[in-house]
């Protein structure tokens, strides 16, 4: 059996891997990963609008992995209008891209099971099997945690080198072109991005666990030895 410090750690990392597991599949079904500000350059374009006059032709977006909506103003007020990423808009953006960074969130949701899983038996018991015990620990959480980085890595590349969200924000637009003049990355995005570093954190916490203190000895009272007792 683990002794109660270990079994305090592997608790705790337990826990740390099923909030992970929460995190990613809330992250994964929100659809705000990525908001920004939306111009009407066709609209703007039409009536010469100057600096003043351009609030009117600036809108809203945001999207996740799988739905997102947008406000188009083109300067007749305000258009809500929601969109899905599949079946869609595949054609639209990068689909290898975009459906690579949901498999990689995937694995690492199946991963972080497994994790929480081993955890829970190291916490219970000592395996028997190297790769039931801390380095198979080490090896499930290293994984969970690269293939989250993986994901957020290619969803950054989505948006920055391949203009995911102005391909969004004209989606299905004939008539007007729309410009993005700023986007930022939303709570779902560094949602992801906590669970990697509580991959992280688990990392450290089994590498504690596999440190041995020393044990501390009481000292023995040291024998007084009297002439009177070598003789008897």
């Amino acid at each position: 059996m683990p002794g109660c410090f270990k079994k305090t750690l592997f608790a705790l990392a337990s826990l740390v891997s099923f909030v992970s597991f929460i995190l990613i599949v809330a992250a994964m079904g929100t659809p705000k990963w990525m908001t920004g500000k939306i111009l009407c350059k066709t609209g703007a374009d039409l009536v010469n609008a100057t600096d003043p006059e351009l609030v009117k032709f600036i809108g809203d977006i945001y999207y996740g992995l799988f739905q997102g909506g947008k406000i188009r103003q083109c300067g007749l007020g305000g258009r809500r209008s929601k969109f899905t990423i599949f079946p869609h808009m595949v054609k639209k953006l990068n689909t290898g891209l975009h459906v690579i960074i949901i498999i990689f969130l995937c694995v690492a949701v199946f991963f972080t099971l497994v994790s929480f899983g081993f955890c829970i038996l190291n916490a219970v018991k000592v395996p028997y099997r190297a790769i039931r015990g801390p380095a198979g620990l080490c090896l499930w959480n290293f994984l969970a945690g690269g293939f989250i980085v993986l994901a957020v890595t290619s969803f950054m590349a989505a948006v920055k080198l391949h203009h995911l969200t102005e391909r969004i924000a004209n989606f299905r637009e004939n008539v007007f072109q729309f410009i993005i003049l700023e986007e930022q990355f939303e709570d779902c995005f560094w949602l992801c991005v906590a669970t990697a570093t509580a991959h992280a954190v688990n990392l450290l916490l089994i590498a504690i666990s596999g440190i041995h203190f020393p044990e501390i000895k009481s000292k023995t009272e040291e024998a007084n030895v009297t002439a009177e007792d070598i003789m008897y």
